[in-house]
């Protein structure tokens, strides 16, 4: 490993996020500066796409608010990504969801996958220690 790489490693945060995928719905809490005011706002929706490899990962995030369809980029490792919260896995065929952009109502709705009882017991329990 080359010392370039081993300092960046060094100097990057490691956070510990759920896994998930496109098509997922998660709520992300994030850090918002207002002036010398800081809060966490959370924004709930579908992941669309989740791209790049180390440092410069990031995922994208789409709702619809008041019949508008809002996407936002976070970077997985923004010190001001407070946490992920995953809520529902979604069963898609793809990697990228931009047909998404397009459709409204019930056609942008996400099957939720099914599980057995035993994964979900163990999601749940998982998600109740956290």
């Amino acid at each position: 490993m080359s010392a370039v790489a081993f300092i960046h490693e060094q100097l990057t945060g490691k956070k510990e996020f759920p896994r998930f995928k496109a098509g997922d719905n998660v709520t992300v809490n994030y850090r918002i500066i207002e002036g010398n005011k800081e809060r966490i706002q959370s924004f709930r929706g579908d992941v669309i796409k989740k791209q790049g490899t180390g440092a410069t990962a990031s995922f994208t995030v789409r709702k619809i608010s008041d019949g508008v369809g809002v996407e936002r980029v976070f970077p997985f490792f923004s010190p001001n990504v407070e946490s992920v919260v995953l809520n529902k896995v979604g069963q898609v065929r793809r990697a990228k969801l931009f047909y998404q952009r397009g459709r409204s109502g019930k056609s942008a709705r996400i099957q939720e996958k099914r599980m057995s009882v035993a994964v979900a017991e163990a999601r749940a329990k998982a998600k109740s220690e956290a």
